[in-house]
Formats: structure tokens, sequence, C-alpha cells
């Protein structure tokens, strides 16, 4: 039995993937977590095999949670599970020691048959992934509309609450596009992601 935890703040993927699991015969889940935290208070207790880890989380990004993981947890593969098909993020996340990157709508079979391949050591990527990173455009983040708005209101000088107001939509959905962007273009913080975007010309 290969024993898997989840980390995902999303409730209805987080019941997706444990109806999956929980109906697999070679899988045993362990537990479902919605924060980093928690869940490495977990695997100080009990180790597993597996982790499925989200990119964005509240506590803590999937990248640098990876990179905790595989130090302390040297054995433990790591698995992306992402909404985001992005070349340079997936390219991190698997520098940062998972063994695969699969997109949220993996279909059944596609996500059990990943889990079984990173056990017997192989990489495991979502179609749509493998081919993004094997395009020699995938050094170029792909910015929604939404995205680029956001983008140029931060350039501007708005305020998290401000650009809300501005484009119609509430605080918490800004943040997580601007959390989508820091992720998307590889930057630590909002003044790196203004100069990167502006280099890029993307603002």
């Amino acid at each position: 039995m290969i024993s898997v935890i989840i980390i995902d703040d999303h409730p209805l993927v987080l019941n997706g993937f444990e109806f999956i699991l929980k109906n697999t015969s070679t899988i045993e889940l362990r537990g479902s977590f919605s924060n980093a935290k928690d869940a490495f208070d977990f695997l100080a207790v009990e180790p597993v095999d597996v982790v499925l880890v989200d990119i964005n989380m509240p506590d803590m990004n999937g990248i640098d949670a990876t990179a905790i993981i595989k130090k302390e947890y040297p054995h433990t593969q790591v698995i992306a599970i992402s909404n985001l098909n992005e070349g340079s993020i997936a390219l991190r996340m698997l520098k940062a020691g998972a063994m695969g990157y699969l997109l949220k709508n993996v279909s059944a079979d596609e996500l059990i048959e990943g889990i079984e391949a990173v056990m017997q050591g192989e990489q495991v990527l979502s179609k749509e992934m493998r081919f993004i990173l094997t395009s020699k455009q995938d050094n170029i983040p792909t910015v929604s509309q939404r995205e680029r708005e956001v983008l140029v209101l931060m350039a501007q000088g708005h305020t998290t609450p401000k650009i809300g107001e501005l484009m119609f939509i509430s605080p918490l959905t800004v943040e997580s596009h601007r959390r989508n962007l820091l992720q998307k273009f590889g930057v630590a913080n909002s003044a790196s992601l203004i100069h990167k975007a502006t280099e890029m010309k993307f603002i």
C-alpha cells in the first residue's frame, strides 16, 4: 500500500481527490490538510510515501513546502497539483524536489498512475505540462487579462482594496491574482514583480 496525504485549501479539490484515493486498492489516504503547517505536524509523527501539494496555500507556497518536505523526509515523493499550467512554476517545483506536476483536471486513472509511477522513481507530468515544458516559450509567463489589469494597477501604486474597488472584485480575489503573478514570474514580492513585468513588457 502506498501511503498518501493531500495538502490543498480548496474543499472541492480535497473531496474529489479523497473520493478517488479512498476507492483505490493500492493507495492508503492517511490525511488531508488545508495548510502546510498541519501537514508538517502530521509528517513529523507519521511520514508517508507520497505528498500531493497545491501551489497556492494560505500559509506557504507549494515550492517552499516541497523543499522542506524533501529536506526533512528525503524518501517521501512530492507531486504538485495545480490549476497553473505555467512552465516556469513547474520547473521551480521540480527543482525544489517534486517528482511530478499534475493539473487539477487530471483524470482518476492519471492521478493513480502518477502516484504509482513516482514510487518507481519516474517523473510524472500532465500531458499539457509536458508539452509546455518542451516548448521554447515556457520562460514567458502566460498572463490572463485580469492578471494584466492587476499588474497595471499595482504599478500605478494602488493598494489591494483600491484595486478591488476599481476592478469590481473583492480584495481576496485581487490577492489571489497577485499570488498567481508572483508564482508565474518567479519573484518574492510586489516590487520585484513590477520590475520584472516591466522588463518583459507586460506593463
